[in-house]
């Protein structure tokens, strides 16, 4: 009997784990005809029936049912293989280097990271406050947490959700100045936004309120101090729903009002896609940055 390619008892396994080569086909991501050549081949070189075919399926014959856990062995000793050549299992620990927008590494990130330091204590993490997708192709980032899709094809980027954006001042200022009842009573307030940028400024024009870069008593190009002009009660301005509910300090204004929602885009470089060092992190930040957009993170006031 020739050698035996480890891909046809790869395809023997999955069928009698299956019972069909449809279910099979679906789980190898390959045809039919392809499976059912691979048993065919199989059959021919051991010289014995491996299945029984019928309209519900294959099922296993007695030869077929002794050489299922064999089969199954040596399918998962050729798998563990391919994962080493790959650096699949390499140890998780080492360093990993994360950018994000400057909101996101100040306000969202040590959470995120603290709990990833339980869990893989082995890690090291890096933050980068930067909103320069670049940072990937220079390589001074392994991951990245863009509110845009990356476009360069160097890049393997990957959807996690939309946060919501919403009107927000402090309990202190509400208190003070009162709390707008519709969007034609923000007129009257101090409002916060941006300094060379007019997308605020737009924004409200939607709503049918025309303003000028004079109406913002407070203005900042810099995420972060602009969140802390919100905390310290400044005036009204915009922040990251999940955020604003986290914040004991902090209030929601009008909630019925649609704005528009910030995309959360997970990215590295195709380079580092076979470091498991990095995909678990990547993992983790992943399921991590869900939980924020749902509003389902922890903090001091998550259940406000």
């Amino acid at each position: 009997m020739a050698e035996i390619d480890w891909n046809l008892i790869k395809s023997f396994v999955t069928v009698a784990e299956t019972g069909s080569l449809s279910a099979a086909a679906r789980k190898l991501a390959a045809s039919q005809p392809t499976l059912g050549r691979h048993i065919a081949e199989l059959e021919q070189a051991l010289g014995v029936t491996l299945f029984r075919r019928d309209r519900r399926g294959y099922a296993l014959t007695e030869a077929g049912n002794t050489l299922y856990e064999r089969g199954r062995a040596v399918s998962e000793q050729a798998s563990a293989f391919s994962l080493l050549a790959l650096g699949s299992v390499e140890a998780i620990e080492g360093t990993v280097r994360i950018a994000a927008s400057e909101v996101v590494a100040a306000c969202v990130l040590p959470e995120m990271t603290a709990r990833l330091g339980v869990e893989e204590p082995g890690i090291e993490v890096e933050i980068v406050a930067s909103n320069q997708v670049e940072n990937l192709l220079r390589r001074d980032a392994d991951i990245a947490i863009r509110m845009v899709k990356p476009a360069q094809n160097e890049l393997v980027a990957r959807k996690v959700a939309d946060i919501p954006l919403r009107l927000c001042a402090a309990s202190s200022y509400l208190d003070r100045r009162g709390r707008p009842l519709e969007p034609g009573d923000l007129v009257g307030h101090d409002l916060i936004g941006f300094d060379r940028s007019d997308e605020i400024i737009r924004g409200f024009t939607q709503f049918g309120i025309s303003l000028t870069r004079n109406a913002f008593r407070f203005r900042t190009d810099n995420q972060i101090v602009l969140w802390e002009a919100v905390r310290a009660g400044n005036g009204i301005g915009f922040g990251q729903g999940p955020l604003i509910d986290r914040d004991p300090l902090v209030e929601k204004i009008l909630p019925e009002l649609t704005l528009p929602t910030l995309p959360v885009w997970l990215a590295m470089h195709r380079d580092v896609r076979s470091s498991v060092r990095i995909r678990r992190v990547a993992d983790f930040l992943y399921e991590e940055l869900k939980r924020y957009s749902a509003g389902a993170g922890s903090g001091a006031n998550s259940a406000r």
